[in-house]
């Protein structure tokens, strides 16, 4: 693994976590308060700096923003990030963002659309936690994965954290999934990551198979990262279970 700067990385969210986190190395949670060591916690750690926007902006200028026939969501997204993005390498701030991002996207009023009748608020709350952590892993103009941390293969990060069987942890990850195949979702998944300085691109196919979202620049190599993915994914996700509490029968 390449280092960088490995500094503890802390924040308190407006929620609290839940404590089975502290099963993945390098992730202590006490309540809202959230402590990372890099060295520990990423596969891949290389770089320490993120594009952000400020979610208050994001809110007011462009959740309600309408595309036109002449300027897409995406281009709406993209100019917005021009004009408002900054670099930050404050981690905590990141992960700030990211739990304003989806408590926007995961909350309780789309339960209705979903058409997953098992998926709860409970659940969507499980989608928050693991989709903030997931905020920290980063793709570079160029495709190259620069930061993989566990929340990257998403069904695996959860069996271990909250004790999903395959089936639920699966059922899980296509309410994330929704995300790009419903179209009213997409938009405002597009516009919400303009937050986080890009858009969410994925891996998978339509079913889950570990090859997790990252939320990724505009303009950035989808091959290089579709090549990127494909060496590292499996023996990662090995690790990620090995995690797994087993009950005795």
């Amino acid at each position: 693994m390449t280092t960088i700067d490995t500094t503890t990385i802390t924040v308190e969210l407006p929620e609290a976590f839940d404590p089975r986190w502290s099963r993945l190395p390098g992730i202590q949670v006490d309540g809202r308060r959230i402590t990372i060591d890099p060295a520990e916690y990423f596969f891949r750690f290389e770089s320490s700096t993120w594009l952000i926007a400020d979610w208050e902006l994001v809110k007011t200028q462009l959740l309600e923003a309408n595309e036109t026939a002449e300027s897409a969501v995406e281009q709406l997204a993209l100019d917005f990030i021009k004009i408002h993005g900054e670099s930050t390498s404050d981690a905590g701030r990141v992960l700030a963002i990211a739990y304003e991002v989806y408590a926007y996207l995961f909350r309780d009023e789309h339960l209705d659309g979903l058409g997953l009748p098992d998926i709860t608020a409970e659940h969507l709350g499980m989608l928050r936690q693991a989709a903030t952590l997931m905020a920290l892993n980063k793709v570079e103009l160029d495709g190259h994965i620069s930061n993989v941390g566990p929340c990257w293969f998403f069904p695996a990060a959860t069996s271990v954290v909250f004790d999903l069987d395959d089936e639920m942890g699966g059922t899980l990850d296509e309410v994330y999934h929704g995300g790009w195949f419903n179209e009213h979702r997409r938009i405002e998944s597009i516009k919400a990551h303009a937050a986080l300085g890009g858009r969410l691109v994925h891996g998978c196919q339509s079913v889950p198979d570990q090859s997790g979202g990252v939320i990724a620049p505009y303009g950035a190599s989808m091959a290089t990262f579709r090549d990127d993915l494909a060496a590292f994914k499996a023996g990662w996700i090995k690790q990620v279970y090995a995690h797994r509490v087993i009950r005795a029968a």
